[in-house]
């Protein structure tokens, strides 16, 4: 059974080895006022029906904030629960379901890609009548995020990149050494037919036959208080993850992603990495500022891949602060 949980690419590896479960269709209902009035919308968005949340202040000239869930595959109901009343006070935030994630509308042609998903968030700031935003994005949400802000720097105040997917390989190498590390007998899989020996592709074999949910929260949590808690808010939503984003995604662009446009982002950019986020991977995060020409690196000391659930306050306060450097 898949995790409704948000934990970058612990579905995409179980949906390889388990099949999909039920997806939560979205509600019939629709906001009735302008796009971006407060409540929630669902909205023909480059030929797929969205759903869309606003909610907070809305200061003269300041740019909303668009949050980005990660998955591939969850929604933004978790998010916007915890940390959401925090960011409110100083911004208009949009929360969005990703098409075929949560309340969103899963495609008729089943088209996915990276491509469709950054243009379905240009649709959707022409749909809003906003010039210019700031992207904060969550684990895959931050590879959105990133992919948009390299196409449409012009449309971009400020970009919050908090455990981001960026590099494939540095983030499949983390997996494998904390597979090493926890199960050492794992790795001694035959290898595949193909004599595939990425570390993908090794972790993948190792994984086959034992508890994959397991090993990728140990990734994702520094303590089991947290797992219980986002699992918590998760069962509140109902909302569940189909792992249809993931799966096609996999089979055609993530296993070998890299980020190789860092030089057209040019807003300012607060990128968060978790010390103990194992299923990303520190290195990955630290590599990623580096790269980015307005970037500023954070390491949470005490979080691992939700650091807006483990340090709560410290990442209020940090990307309110950001946020109000920001236009």
């Amino acid at each position: 059974m898949l995790s409704s949980r948000p934990g970058f690419l612990a579905c995409a590896v179980l949906c390889a080895l388990v099949s999909a479960c039920a997806h939560h269709m979205p509600r019939s209902d629709t906001h009735p006022g302008p796009p971006l009035a407060p409540g929630e919308h669902q909205r023909i968005v480059n030929g797929v029906r969205l759903y869309y949340r606003i909610a907070g202040e809305a200061p003269a000239g300041r740019a909303p904030v668009l949050f980005l869930h990660g998955g591939p595959g969850h929604n933004s109901y978790s998010f916007a629960r915890l940390m959401g009343p925090h960011l409110e006070k100083e911004r208009r935030m949009v929360y969005l379901d990703q098409r075929g994630c949560g309340r969103s509308e899963r495609p008729w042609d089943d088209r996915y890609s990276l491509e469709v998903l950054v243009s379905d968030l240009e649709a959707l700031r022409q749909e809003l009548g906003v010039e210019r935003w700031v992207l904060l994005g969550h684990s895959f949400g931050g590879t959105l995020a990133l992919e948009y802000a390299a196409r449409y720097p012009e449309r971009v105040t400020g970009l919050v990149v908090v455990n981001g997917f960026s590099d494939a390989d540095s983030t499949f190498a983390t997996w494998k050494r904390e597979l090493e590390r926890l199960h050492p007998e794992r790795m001694t899989a035959p290898a595949s037919a193909s004599g595939d020996t990425s570390d993908y592709a090794q972790v993948m074999r190792a994984l086959r036959g034992m508890d994959g949910q397991a090993f990728f929260n140990k990734l994702q949590f520094r303590s089991p208080m947290y797992q219980q808690m986002e699992e918590a808010v998760d069962a509140e939503s109902g909302l569940r993850n189909t792992g249809e984003l993931s799966q096609t995604l996999f089979s055609t662009e993530l296993q070998r992603y890299h980020f190789a446009a860092s030089s057209q982002v040019t807003a300012p950019v607060l990128v968060i990495g978790g010390r103990y986020d194992h299923s990303i991977g520190l290195e990955s995060m630290q590599a990623l500022a580096q790269s980015l020409p307005h970037a500023t690196f954070l390491e949470y000391e005490q979080s691992a891949h939700f650091p807006y659930l483990e340090e709560s306050e410290r990442f209020a306060y940090d990307v309110n602060q950001f946020l109000s450097s920001l236009p």
